[in-house]
């Protein structure tokens, strides 16, 4: 037998994505594809590399009620498992196959399409970009793995998944920000909207954990942003006055009958002088003797 050429994408990424649109969840209401075949669910086995790992709990059990009263209505793509001829391998539909268990279902529907490893790969990243739930930052680095993987330009994809550049652009730039500002993004925290506003930032973290702490909304974060964080000044340590400053501090206070405080200056070549009067008449006097009067 003739061993297959890994054409990676030879297939065309408009023609992956006719199948994986079909077979995105959010569709369960739309018009149901004809599936190729009915296969023993037990038959089918998840992509080990496919790169989403977690599965939302609520959102698979509202999938399994729907599977339990209506059945899966978009089939499963699958391939078959390379040196295995009874055996299914999923490419896109993983949280349906799990909703199918857990929903007892015997049987579910599949088209079987003949795909490498590599263009598997690259549908499971597809379909992940694709979730309802995917924070952005996940989906910027699915746009980033599709196209330092494959090759994709970002007119390219935002033509085959029906995104604007600028929507590919502007989420990929977050991939720019420290991973504490990503993290706080992938935990919700952080929308992308504020993340936006924090690239090209000085002190994007910074800025972070001030949104955070305080409640922002994206419009006060865009003008934070253009103000930014004033830095608080160094403190002055005070100078400390030498036995000198002191003894003239009590001569002029003995001489002027008032509190008298020198303050000298870092340098020691100038500072303040400062006099302290207990009422109007002190001060009277303080003013005729400075005037001569």
């Amino acid at each position: 037998m003739a061993k297959k050429n890994n054409r990676g994408l030879g297939r065309g990424l408009s023609a992956l994505m006719s199948d994986v649109a079909q077979a995105d969840e959010a569709s369960q209401a739309d018009r149901p594809r004809r599936p190729d075949l009915l296969v023993p669910i037990e038959s089918v086995e998840p992509n080990p590399d496919q790169p989403r790992r977690s599965f939302d709990e609520e959102s698979l059990n509202d999938l399994t009620a729907s599977v339990r009263e209506k059945g899966i209505i978009q089939p499963l793509i699958v391939r078959r498992k390379p040196g295995d001829g009874t055996t299914y391998e999923i490419v896109a539909g993983e949280r349906r196959w799990r909703a199918a268990q857990r929903a007892q279902l015997h049987e579910i529907p599949v088209l079987v399409r003949e795909f490498t490893d590599t263009e598997v790969l690259e549908v499971a990243i597809i379909e992940n970009i694709q979730r309802s739930d995917l924070n952005a930052i996940d989906e910027a680095a699915g746009y980033r793995q599709l196209m330092d993987r494959f090759g994709h330009t970002q007119d390219k994809l935002g033509i085959a998944l029906g995104k604007s550049r600028s929507h590919i652009a502007n989420l990929m730039r977050l991939l720019t920000l420290p991973e504490p500002v990503q993290s706080l993004v992938a935990d919700g925290r952080l929308s992308a909207g504020h993340a936006r506003a924090l690239v090209g930032q000085d002190n994007p973290l910074e800025l972070a954990q001030k949104i955070v702490r305080e409640g922002l909304s994206v419009r006060d974060t865009e003008k934070l942003v253009r103000k930014g964080i004033a830095k608080p000044k160094p403190a002055t340590k005070p100078r400390t006055k030498d036995a000198d400053t002191v003894q003239i501090e009590r001569e002029l206070s003995a001489a002027l009958g008032m509190g008298v405080q020198i303050d000298p200056s870092n340098d020691g070549e100038s500072g303040k002088l400062t006099l302290n009067y207990r009422n109007l008449e002190q001060l009277d006097d303080l003013l005729r003797a400075l005037s001569g009067g």
